[in-house]
């Protein structure tokens, strides 16, 4: 009788195409796409990044006001618009108010926004509702799952705050992939490990990047991608260096609204991916949870519930 891990596996597989063609993107992916132009300069960077995080104010900004909260000049904001694709900072302005209202009007009503705790979880459930929508068309989601699934090994990558969920997804993969390989000590550790892995015929890196973003995580990107290995992120930046240097970037949204910050979003966004791996090999994925269900009943690993 399968267990209730490879009854989910083998009733969640992921269907290709839009299944949601009617739902709107969420203003985070529709700034994204707006903002995706080839390689932005520093200072155009934080442009983007300020309207990404402020959206609903920055709308409203002068060009004088968004140069001076960004503490960039009123002429790299007119050459950041022209970058992107319009005539001038007025044309940029309106597509942005025009993403902010959408935003408004499908988003939570104004009254009864509780307490502390409980806006932390409405902020919460906007990032969830930000991933739906982005996941609309799971395509991507698709693609990358098979090629994280066919790298032999493979390498998850996670520093600092990142540890936790590097370590989940890594734990979740073993039981689906034959050789999964946990980075999370940086540094020469890090390198050597990145190393290692392509030379035994890896291809793909899972990595994740969360707030506050270390810098030693960028560094072992780049250590990553010299050695000849592809880079998946995770994180909650669309633009920044790390994102950069990433061959595919997943950008979901984080809880800050309490002392430390929240993942559902990002926990969320390794499941799909799971998802993802799990269905690019069902033979494997099935031999493999088999397997382990005999070793764990075997060992008796669980309480019985």
């Amino acid at each position: 009788m399968p267990s209730p891990q490879q009854t989910r596996a083998q009733a969640s597989a992921i269907t290709s195409g839009k299944t949601a063609p009617e739902a709107e993107p969420s203003a985070t992916s529709q700034l994204r796409t707006l903002f995706d132009r080839p390689r932005l300069s520093p200072g155009q960077r934080r442009i983007a990044q300020y309207l990404i995080d402020h959206l609903t104010e920055a709308a409203l900004l002068s060009i004088t006001d968004l140069a001076e909260r960004v503490g960039v000049s009123q002429p790299s904001v007119t050459r950041f618009a022209s970058a992107v694709g319009f005539s001038g900072y007025p044309a940029l302005r309106e597509r942005l108010q025009s993403i902010a209202l959408g935003t408004r009007a499908g988003g939570p009503p104004e009254e009864n926004q509780g307490n502390e705790l409980q806006a932390a979880v409405d902020a919460e459930m906007e990032n969830l509702e930000n991933l739906r929508r982005d996941l609309a068309d799971p395509d991507r989601v698709i693609a990358v799952g098979r090629a994280l699934s066919r790298s032999a090994p493979l390498t998850v990558l996670g520093l600092r705050i990142s540890v936790s969920l590097a370590e989940y997804f890594a734990y979740a993969a073993r039981r689906i992939h034959p050789d999964v390989r946990l980075v999370t000590v940086g540094g020469s550790v890090a390198y050597d490990a990145l190393l290692q892995s392509r030379e035994a015929g890896g291809t793909w890196v899972l990595a994740f990047s969360m707030p506050r973003h270390a810098r030693e995580t960028l560094t072992a990107v780049r250590v990553a991608r010299r050695a000849g290995l592809k880079v998946a992120l995770i994180t909650d930046l669309a633009l920044g260096p790390v994102a950069d240097e990433a061959d595919v970037t997943f950008a979901t949204g984080t809880g800050s609204r309490l002392v430390f910050d929240s993942y559902a979003a990002p926990g969320l966004m390794c499941a799909a991916l799971l998802q993802a791996m799990t269905d690019a090999d069902p033979e494997r994925t099935q031999a493999r949870l088999e397997k382990y269900e005999r070793v764990a009943d075997q060992h008796q690993f669980f309480l019985k519930d």
